[in-house]
């Protein structure tokens, strides 16, 4: 694929990104008969915390997908559907934060201690939030080793996500969604251990080799 392409594509994946929430404003408004329904916060907070995850989704399968196609220019979108997933979870929690608790700081403290899936979801911006800092190529260069350590957190940060969601489900008949999310992190991550342990398998038969192939030398003794 051609650099305008490449560039195309980046802006219809920007747009495409952007839909959820424009969609979200829209009903907010009223406009074309678009409606948040009964329970406006409960869409709101659904809407932007599903969004969320799916980005995380797309942003963990980046990797597997350049390695199985070799379409190495795909690592260039993940940094912008990182950025989208951190930006949903923010209007995730804010609308949380706005909407059910109108700025009740007390409540929020509250909440974060007393209630474990609020505390999981809390846990996860967190966590994120240095992912999205630092996410410039400038801390790329200078975090170096410790910048691809700091980004393994997304895989932990994922799990959080998906037991959050499946914790403030109320009704067992709709865990559908959460045990779909889950069995596509399982996956993920089954991906991720495997590729590592063939990466390991295959320097470990790398230092094999050089040991073998290593000249020996015997000790002559004196005639």
């Amino acid at each position: 694929m051609t650099t305008r392409g490449v560039a195309i594509l980046k802006v219809s994946v920007f747009g495409a990104c952007l839909v959820p929430l424009v969609l979200l404003v829209l009903e907010a408004v009223g406009v074309a008969s678009l409606s948040l329904g009964p329970n406006p916060q409960e869409e709101i907070l659904n809407t932007c915390g599903k969004t969320a995850l799916n980005l995380l989704m797309l942003t963990l399968s980046i990797t597997p997908i350049r390695r199985s196609t070799g379409f190495n220019r795909l690592v260039s979108f993940r940094r912008m559907l990182g950025l989208f997933a951190f930006f949903y979870v923010v209007v995730h929690f804010l609308s949380y934060l706005f909407l059910d608790l109108g700025l009740a700081w007390d409540t929020l403290l509250t909440d974060i201690a007393k209630r474990p899936f609020i505390t999981l979801g809390f846990t996860a911006l967190v966590l994120l939030t240095p992912l999205a800092v630092t996410s410039t190529n400038g801390f790329q260069r200078r975090l170096g080793r410790r910048w691809v350590k700091l980004h393994r957190l997304v895989y932990p940060i994922a799990v959080l996500g998906v037991v959050h969601y499946w914790w403030q489900i109320k009704s067992k008949a709709d865990i559908g969604d959460p045990l779909l999310y889950a069995a596509l992190l399982a996956v993920l991550l089954g991906v991720r251990i495997a590729h590592w342990r063939g990466v390991q398998r295959r320097r470990a038969e790398s230092v094999d080799s050089k040991t073998t192939m290593a000249p020996t030398y015997q000790r002559v003794e004196p005639p």
